[in-house]
This record gives structure tokens, C-alpha cells and sequence, in this order.
């Protein structure tokens, strides 16, 4: 060989290396994203495998913790989690909320949901999950703990709050409004992020609010939009706290609020009753416990803004360790990442604009289009009350990916809408059943698939099995008064007299002026529907909406709306009475079929001399077995047939089996 042609040899081959290290290094520079997935917990991050197991580690301490408190062994998370955990600040920018016009100055946020929660991390603080901490204890209280008042649930998530994983060990107990991290799991500290005041130096001031007005404050507990905590409410309702964990007395409390909630006994009563002593007694004791404490304390404030850190602090070891927990590593392709990042933007006004540009982006290019993004696209659609362009979108999420659970539930979500806002049956309430039965099946504890089955069910005649689905919304989400009304609605429908009255009755009395007036309105409608087994003809005052929304917070939301307005502004219509029409079932052979006022359609079936006329609302939403898809040309074809009579010769038909 000749020199020449050596030197040539060596020459491509130098171009060649050049080229696949330039390739590496701009793989290098994408970001890699993975989904770690722990008994309970999923979280999204591109900080890595390791940063991503200490983060569920931390997330499933935190739920250990809350069950030992609670004396919980099972938890319920009644709607999705998702974590999401960045490893810069930058990134974290991009999703952190605006507070009068300025991003949020904490290292992580919870942004709550009707169809799911999400909780955002920068992992650039490694104790960023403590700044959600008492959000967190409110999701968890939500769903596992009854309706309580105010001031446990602010002392609650305050005294939560304080938690801290020092190497293998929780603490507890110190001022949870003092930020000062210790050595966290992995070995590092972090500075203080703008630490609040401590909440014990309010204690140390010689009045307090009585615990009268501290007992019947109305406060939106858990709303997830609460104010400063550095107030008297929040400093008392933490020591009160304090006080019955450290003296076992929560099982009394539990009693207490049987009493005050449930049996309507004045506060004093129900102290009383409870805990053995006058309400003055029980101030003077929580007073005497919190001078006793602060005399204990090792580390006695020396300034104003020091508190009482070391406030009878418990220490114990982690009921979940790292060698313990179970987790799994999937790699998540990039575009389908940054479909999942923009998912969370679309959910922020602040941000809205930039996550459906990225989303339009993605599906906009064959190599990256998934169904994420299209799922994504979808539920802003439905925020805009676009409900065409989110079914079609919806469709194409699930053209891409069927086993995807949230296209269908949006889906569902968007049928649940039209009927409850419009006053229609549900269109393609077979699919809409289906697709809530796939969803069950992914997440048993998701306490809205089971709240919009019961009303679906409901609508076609299954009370029993009503009562069945919304037993369960109600065990997985106990504080909702929406699914007690919508309880009460089944009750009526069962003919269950005595249990609708007492549901309604306590649910008059609700400070949901909307929820109070149907439940008033029920009421005084019952005689009525036991007499003549019909509703009096509304007029005003339209019961509200059943809760099936997939919309967000309110934090996503704009200027208030009326009491008698939709969310889009429109007069709400009146609730219709269920559609109690028995289910038939007809064998026969389908004649001829009449799209001509699409997407509606009337199929003319035989069974024996008699014809029947049936009505598919939308035949592209029906049900059909035994065939692809529906057709319009379909003749002479022998059908089975699900439906409801309308009349002796036609009906609404609910499934159709070609055989």
C-alpha cells in the first residue's frame, strides 16, 4: 500500500472520530430524563438516577411519618401525584409560580387539581422538599382524615411541617416556621431561603387569641392559597396541636370533632364532652405545656426571629431507609419529557403560552409527536371550552398510545361536562363506563373516576350500583361535599327517604352557599318526589353542577363567577332527574342505518314482525363489538343490541354486536 493512500486512511479516519465525538458531545448537552417509581411515588427528573430515589425516598418518609401520626396503616391518595425534581434553578424558573408579578422565592411548589396534583422541586436546594411539607400534610389529611376545623388542620400541617431527616433519623417538633436546614441524607446543607419569623416568639407575647374565637375561626383550611403563617391563628393552632400528640389525646380529639361536626354541639360542650375539662381549662393546660416546653427548650431564643428551634423536639428513626425502599428506573425519551414539562407550564397562566407553544411544537414534528403532548393539548382545549378540538385531540393521544389512561379520563370528563352543564343525557355513556373502569383498574384510589361512574350509572338506571361507585369516592375523598350530594341524589333516586333526608340535612348547614342552597332545595322538593315520583319543575336556583370538572385550581382560573353561572359564564341548567329506563336487550337484524343528520344516527332493527326505531346520539362514540368501527352503509347484518325504550317502536341505543 502506498503512502499516499495510508495518509488518506488516516485522514478519514481522524474525520471520522471528530465527528462521532462531536455527536457525543451534543447528546451530552441534551438533558436526560428519567421517571423513578417507588411504592407510592413517581418522580419525573433530569438530576439523575440518585437524586431521583432520595427524592422519593424523602416523599415516601414523609407519608410513613403522617401514618404514625395519624396511627394510620393504610393511606389513601385519592387523586394522582406527580413529582417533578430539576437540578437547576434555571429550569425550575420555567415552572415556578408569579406572586405579584415576581416568581416564587421558595424551592418548590404544589400546584393541586381536579384531575391530579403535581409537585415541582429544585433540587438545587437539597431540602427543597421540606417547602412542601405542609401542603403536602393537607393532600394527605384531605383524603384520610374527617371534616375537621380550621385550627387542627393549620396546626396539623404546621407541626408536619417541621420534619427533618438528619442521616437515618426524623425529627419533629421544632417551630416549623423557622427554615434552618441540617444535614439532610446525602451529607449537604443548604442556606436559608428567606426565613420567615418563628412562630413560638408570637407565643411568647402575653395575650393570646381565646380559644373560643380560636375554635369557631372560619378558616379554608388545605385551600392551598393560604397567607403568611406568621400570625396568632397559625402560632396557637401549632401548639394546641403540639400539645395533643405529645399528651396522646388525638383519639379524643376525634371525638371532639364527632361532636361539633357531625352532632352540632356547641364548642364548649364538645370540649367538655371530649377531653374532660371547660374550654378556660383546656386553654390554661396548652398554655402551662407551652411554658413548660419553651423552659426545656436547650436553644432559649436570644433575639427576636430565633424562637424556640428546639421546641420539645422528638427525634426517631426513619420508618422508611434507603436500603428498604423498592424503586424503579425508566429512561424517558426527551420528546415525550418535554411534552411532560410543557404539561405542567399549561397549568400556570404565567407559563400557559410557553408550554402549548413547546406542545404545538412537538406534535408538529412526526419524529416526536406522542401522546402526551396531544393529552396535553386536550385538557387546555377543554379549559378554553373548546370541547371539539379536545375530543379530537383527546382521540389522537389515544390513536398513539391506548393503554395511556388519561386521554379517556378526560375524555369521560368532557362527556360528564356537556351533560351536567347542558341538561343532554350522556353521550356515549357505554364508552364513557369503559373508559372509567380502565382508569379504576390503573389507579383504584382515584375517588373522581369513581364519582363520575356513580352518576353514569346512576343516569342509566343502576342505583345500587351507584350507591357502590360513590360509597368509594366518598371513602377515598371523606371531605368532599359534592360527592355527599351527589349521595343524596342517588338515595333519592333508590327511593332511600330517611338516609337522603339526614345527608341533606347536614349538608344545609354547609358554608358552600351553593352546596347548602341544592341541599335545601332537595329537601323541600322530597315531599314532592315521594308523592308523585317526579321533581317540581325548576325555575331558579339550579342545584350545582356534579363535581367532575378536569380543570385546575383556581389558581388557573380568572375573574369569580356568579352563583347561578357555569364556568363559562352560562346560566346553569337545571338538574334533571335521573333516566331510571331499564336497560333491554334485543336480538334481531339490522335493517338499514340513517346518518343524514351526522354525527347523530337512527338505525332501523328487526325482531321477528316488529321493528324498532334506535337513536345513537353520536354513533362515532358508541359502543360496537364484533366490527372495527361503525358504518353508516351497514344492511341486513344480524345485530345484538343494548338500549332504552323511548316509546313501543324506538329507543336510545347503548351498544351494538355485530354477529
Amino acid at each position: 500500500m502506498s503512502s499516499s493512500s495510508i495518509w488518506r486512511r488516516k485522514l478519514l479516519l481522524f474525520v471520522t472520530l471528530l465527528l462521532l465525538l462531536r455527536l457525543l458531545a451534543s447528546a451530552s448537552d441534551q438533558p436526560q430524563w428519567v421517571r423513578i417509581s417507588s411504592a407510592h411515588f413517581s418522580v419525573l427528573t433530569d438530576a439523575g438516577d440518585k437524586k431521583g430515589r432520595e427524592t422519593a425516598l424523602r416523599f415516601e418518609q414523609m407519608r410513613a411519618v403522617f401514618g404514625q401520626l395519624l396511627l394510620r396503616d393504610k393511606l389513601n391518595l385519592s387523586e394522582p401525584l406527580d413529582i417533578i425534581a430539576v437540578k437547576s434553578d434555571e429550569e425550575y424558573a420555567r415552572l415556578a409560580p408569579a406572586r405579584q408579578g415576581q416568581l416564587t422565592s421558595a424551592s418548590a411548589f404544589f400546584l393541586p387539581g381536579e384531575d391530579r396534583n403535581y409537585i415541582v422541586l429544585d433540587l438545587a436546594d437539597d431540602q427543597s422538599w421540606r417547602a412542601v411539607a405542609h401542603d403536602f400534610a393537607h393532600l394527605l389529611l384531605n383524603y384520610n382524615y374527617p371534616p375537621t376545623q380550621g385550627w387542627f388542620d393549620e396546626g396539623f400541617a404546621e407541626y408536619f411541617s417541621s420534619i427533618q431527616l438528619i442521616g437515618k433519623q426524623v425529627q419533629l417538633g421544632g417551630d416549623p416556621e423557622l427554615y434552618t436546614p441540617q444535614q439532610s441524607l446525602v451529607g449537604n446543607t443548604q442556606p436559608v431561603r428567606n426565613p420567615p419569623k418563628a412562630l413560638s416568639d408570637l407565643l411568647s407575647q402575653p395575650v393570646w387569641l381565646s380559644f373560643a374565637d380560636l375554635f369557631s375561626t372560619r378558616h379554608n383550611a388545605g385551600s392551598y392559597q393560604e397567607g403568611p403563617h406568621h400570625t396568632m391563628f397559625y402560632a396557637e393552632s401549632w401548639i394546641v396541636v403540639h400539645y395533643l400528640i405529645n399528651k396522646n389525646r388525638l383519639s379524643e380529639t376525634g371525638n371532639y370533632f364527632q361532636l361539633v361536626e357531625n352532632e352540632k354541639l356547641p364548642v364548649e360542650q364538645a370540649v367538655e364532652k371530649a377531653y374532660g375539662m371547660t374550654l378556660a381549662q383546656f386553654e390554661q393546660a396548652v398554655k402551662e405545656y407551652y411554658k413548660s416546653i419553651a423552659v426545656q427548650s436547650q436553644n432559649p431564643p436570644q433575639v427576636a426571629g430565633q424562637g424556640n428551634a428546639a421546641v420539645l423536639v422528638q427525634q426517631f428513626p426513619a420508618p422508611v431507609q434507603a436500603d428498604d425502599m423498592g424503586a424503579t428506573t425508566r429512561q424517558i425519551p426527551i420528546a415525550e419529557a418535554r411534552a411532560l414539562f410543557a404539561e405542567v407550564q399549561v397549568r400556570l397562566p404565567e407559563h400557559r403560552d410557553a408550554g402549548v407553544k413547546e406542545l404545538e411544537t412537538v406534535v408538529s414534528d412526526p419524529k416526536m409527536e406522542n401522546a402526551i403532548a396531544h393529552r396535553a393539548l386536550g385538557w387546555v382545549a377543554m379549559e378554553k371550552k373548546d370541547p371539539d378540538t379536545a375530543s379530537e385531540e383527546l382521540r389522537k393521544a389515544i390513536e398513539i398510545d391506548a393503554d395511556d389512561p388519561w386521554p379517556r379520563y378526560y375524555l369521560s370528563a368532557l362527556r360528564f361536562r356537556n351533560a351536567q352543564f347542558n341538561g343532554q343525557y350522556f353521550l356515549g355513556m357505554a364508552n364513557m363506563m369503559q373508559d372509567l373502569r380502565a382508569v379504576i383498574e390503573w389507579d383504584p384510589e382515584f375517588a373522581n373516576a369513581y364519582n363520575m361512574l356513580a352518576m353514569a350509572r346512576l343516569e342509566g338506571g343502576g342505583t345500587n350500583s351507584a350507591m357502590e361507585a360513590m360509597r368509594s369516592a366518598i371513602r377515598l375523598n371523606p371531605r368532599s361535599e359534592n360527592y355527599l350530594l351527589n349521595m343524596a341524589r342517588i338515595y333519592l333516586a333508590g327511593k332511600k327517604w330517611d338516609a337522603a333526608s339526614a345527608l341533606l340535612k347536614q349538608l344545609a348547614g354547609s358554608s358552600d352557599a351553593q352546596i347548602a342552597r341544592s341541599a335545601r332545595k332537595s329537601l323541600d322538593d322530597m315531599p314532592t318526589l315521594q308523592k308523585y315520583g317526579i321533581l317540581p319543575v325548576e325555575s331558579e336556583n339550579p342545584q350545582k353542577p356534579v363535581e367532575a370538572s378536569a380543570s385546575v385550581s383556581s389558581a388557573a382560573t380568572s375573574a369569580p363567577k356568579g352563583e347561578d353561572e357555569d364556568e363559562a359564564g352560562r346560566p346553569q341548567q337545571p338538574a334533571r332527574a335521573p333516566d331510571k329506563r331499564p336497560v333491554k336487550y334485543l336480538k334481531g337484524k339490522l335493517l338499514s342505518v340513517d346518518c343524514s343528520v351526522a354525527p347523530a344516527a337512527v338505525l332501523t332493527v328487526s325482531e321477528g314482525k316488529r321493528s324498532m326505531k334506535l337513536r345513537a346520539a353520536d354513533y362515532k362514540a358508541l359502543v360496537v363489538i364484533g366490527a372495527d368501527q361503525f358504518s353508516c352503509g351497514w344492511k341486513n347484518l344480524p345485530v345484538v343490541v343494548n338500549y332504552k325504550s323511548g316509546g313501543k317502536v324506538d329507543g336510545d341505543l347503548l351498544s351494538l354486536e355485530v354477529q
